[in-house]
């Protein structure tokens, strides 16, 4: 499934300067523009089917944490495996709509408390930060690879944080932890999207998984955020 740039000669010279002049005005290459325009696609599409059946599972209950973990990275590795075949946009589906249907008793408990403003509050609040922190890695088109030994870092606390939170019950780590994944979660999304523009991703599959994690994880911490500041946690 990788995207392919190819020679266009002659007959098709009007489209390839087309191309390149597109390039040259957001300083992007074609085949960049090409895998951010199907990530972005195609991540559009997972975030509804993953909308789709977190609302029908708002009245259900949760698998649980263990049963979300093995559901999690059985089908990240399917996807990873088929990222090159059609089957990977069906794991990618799969996916997506696996870690939509665990959120979905989450929202459900908010909106059963009366709460529902605060989930409206933290999807308006990821939205606006998918938007401008996607923006300024598209428009500056810096570099942020140099981010890449610091967030492998972040990752292992933040899997420390939670293995200790599991231990100890105390309603401080657990801010620590949701305001910690909610900045880890902002600088991936920044990570990922400089990867695609400066070629370091040509996959359009895994861009689309790895933004999609990121922005279940920033909703996530955000929502919790939101519900401990409120005193609705």
């Amino acid at each position: 499934m990788e995207d392919r740039r190819f020679g266009v000669q002659h007959n098709q010279g009007a489209y390839s300067v087309s191309q390149a002049e597109r390039a040259t005005t957001t300083g992007i290459d074609a085949e960049a523009m090409k895998v951010l325009r199907n990530t972005y696609m195609l991540l559009g599409m997972t975030l509804a089917f993953s909308a789709v059946t977190a609302f029908l599972n708002m009245n259900g209950t949760h698998p649980g944490f263990l049963v979300t973990i093995v559901g999690y990275v059985a089908l990240l590795f399917a996807t990873y495996k088929l990222k090159n075949s059609p089957w990977g946009i069906v794991t990618t589906f799969a996916l997506t709509g696996f870690m939509g249907y665990t959120l979905g008793p989450i929202i459900g408990a908010f909106v059963a408390a009366g709460a529902s403003q605060i989930v409206a509050q933290a999807l308006a609040l990821t939205a606006i930060a998918f938007v401008g922190l996607s923006a300024t890695a598209i428009i500056t088109r810096k570099d942020f690879s140099f981010m890449s030994s610091f967030l492998t870092a972040g990752a292992f606390v933040l899997l420390g944080a939670m293995v200790l939170a599991i231990f100890m019950q105390s309603s401080a780590l657990q801010l620590a932890i949701s305001a910690g994944f909610t900045v880890f979660a902002s600088l991936m999304i920044l990570f990922e999207t400089s990867q695609i523009i400066k070629g370091g991703e040509r996959n359009y599959i895994l861009a689309t998984v790895g933004l999609y994690v990121s922005i279940y994880n920033l909703f996530l911490s955000l929502l919790q955020l939101l519900a401990a500041f409120s005193g609705e946690d």
